[in-house]
């Protein structure tokens, strides 16, 4: 089996396949949003359990705002910008957080 040269390769579909799998962890950090809130609303409202939704929507909209500025990058060009070493720490400072908070609102 032979590899596709560079005349072959499609350009296109790299981008494609990140924008989409951007839209996938998109759709990821919004169920894990959700479930955080209502686990940290069981029982009842509390002051701990409103903080914590606080912080959980502020992590989920920061996320989603790299996400769709990320989105609209690899829609916008034929060949992309890579993604700035700021955004992608944001992203990976909200995944991280949000992994915090379910950990701890699990245990």
């Amino acid at each position: 089996m032979t590899r596709p040269t560079t005349e072959e390769r499609d350009p296109g579909l790299q981008p494609e396949r990140t924008r989409l799998a951007w839209r996938r962890t998109t759709l990821a950090a919004t169920v894990a949003a959700v479930l955080a809130m209502k686990t940290s609303l069981h029982g009842g409202a509390s002051a701990a359990g409103v903080v914590t939704c606080a912080l959980v929507c502020g992590l989920w909209l920061t996320f989603l705002f790299v996400a769709h500025r990320r989105i609209r990058a690899l829609a916008g060009r034929p060949v992309p910008r890579a993604l700035a070493p700021r955004h992608a720490t944001a992203a990976i400072l909200c995944t991280v957080a949000m992994a915090v908070c379910g950990a701890a609102l699990v245990f």
